[in-house]
């Protein structure tokens, strides 16, 4: 489904937040797709970016009928991205969605099957897995750096987010969570180091049933209930037999956990902060002193967020444009919503067995998404 200009994919964005900024900013760096639209559920928001980037507001029907869009990037709230993907998809559009691809793996499952049934490409955010931290990591684990992978640790640990969010209900509720927030991030990049995941258990409880929010705003010292999990740690066993410690809580004011290790038969691995898509990667060859390979020189490792001061590496919009190459050399895009598929049915087995208190099977599986050459990678840019 070409888009008017040739051999660029047409972008029409709904959803139209704060982390809509970085895609529309990052957009220009990508040879292959082109800003055309934008939709909000607020009129204003959509004008606004509109006029920043220079491209159409629309309402999300017309943008939808739109034949100048060829992809919705989908950057609606977590409960909206099944209707506005379904959707999309139903007018015809490939779709590429932030994280999760819905709030529950039975929707996300449809989105899958109705994107086959189409003949549609479907992706998903992060796409941080694709980064210049995650490219290393790969490549070690591909070329055996640690042997074979028998454990690990991954922790994702922080306050929450009525400190600084003025709005922060919806996070702390179903479909919420430090969980579905951010374990996407952390449950992508191990399935693109170890495959798929099989089986999980977990323990679950809730920090604090009512939380207050203090940061600025309307709902300054305002409570409200939490109706989520928001402290969880869980076993993954992976079908390679590894197995993994995942902690994900929103009780923790401050802890010493690297965010992802994996140890194996030759040594350990230690990986920076998955939200990221820079950071260092650091090996250990058999109990040897950390070797360190730094990312910032690389091709989406270096620093360019915040933008004002950057200090960390944001690149969202690289897993659109994956999914732009993609279409044009027939095969599956890296952040697939196939991978996104999977890592949601993790999620949504951490949650049942920490309520049932006992293991869930993860029965669909996925392939590891293939790595992104330095030469893809760079053929990706403007």
């Amino acid at each position: 489904m070409p888009g008017k200009s040739a051999a660029k994919l047409g972008i029409g964005v709904v959803g139209c937040g704060n982390i809509s900024m970085t895609y529309l900013r990052n957009a220009a760096l990508f040879g292959e797709v082109e800003l055309r639209a934008c939709a909000d559920i607020s009129p204003d928001m959509a004008a606004l970016r509109a006029s920043e980037y220079g491209i159409r507001a629309l309402s999300v029907d017309k943008l939808l009928a739109d034949p100048e869009i060829d992809l919705v990037l989908n950057l609606t709230i977590p409960a909206a991205h099944f209707d506005i993907s379904l959707s999309a998809l139903s007018a015809g559009k490939h779709v590429f969605t932030e994280k999760p691809l819905a709030t529950s793996a039975s929707d996300g499952r449809r989105l899958v099957a109705e994107a086959a049934e189409r003949g549609l490409l479907l992706g998903s955010a992060p796409d941080t897995f694709l980064g210049a931290a995650g490219r290393w990591a790969r490549r070690l684990m591909d070329d055996g750096a640690i042997g074979r992978a028998v454990t690990g640790t991954a922790f994702m640990m922080g306050r929450g987010m009525e400190h600084w969010h003025p709005n922060p209900q919806f996070y702390y509720q179903p479909g919420g969570g430090p969980v579905f927030d951010m374990g996407p991030y952390y449950l992508t990049m191990l399935v693109n180091l170890l495959g798929p995941v099989a089986r999980v258990m977990a323990m679950a409880t809730r920090g604090q049933e009512e939380r207050l929010i203090i940061a600025e705003g309307p709902y300054r010292n305002t409570s409200f209930k939490v109706g989520t999990p928001t402290n969880i740690l869980s076993l993954l066993e992976f079908s390679s037999g590894a197995t993994v410690t995942f902690g994900a809580s929103w009780a923790v004011f401050r802890h010493s956990n690297h965010p992802i290790e994996l140890h194996g038969t030759e040594g350990s691995l230690r990986l920076p902060d998955p939200d990221t898509f820079g950071g260092t990667v650091s090996l250990s060859e058999r109990g040897a002193d950390w070797a360190d390979f730094h990312s910032e020189s690389e091709l989406y490792g270096a620093c360019n967020w915040p933008y004002a001061a950057p200090d960390r590496a944001n690149y969202r919009m690289l897993g659109v444009a994956d999914l732009s190459r993609a279409l044009t050399t027939g095969r599956k895009p890296r952040a697939s919503g196939e991978l996104a598929l999977h890592v949601l049915e993790i999620m949504e087995a951490i949650l049942a067995s920490g309520e049932s208190r006992e293991s869930v099977a993860v029965y669909a599986t996925v392939d590891q998404p293939p790595l992104l050459q330095e030469d893809e990678a760079a053929s990706l840019l403007a």
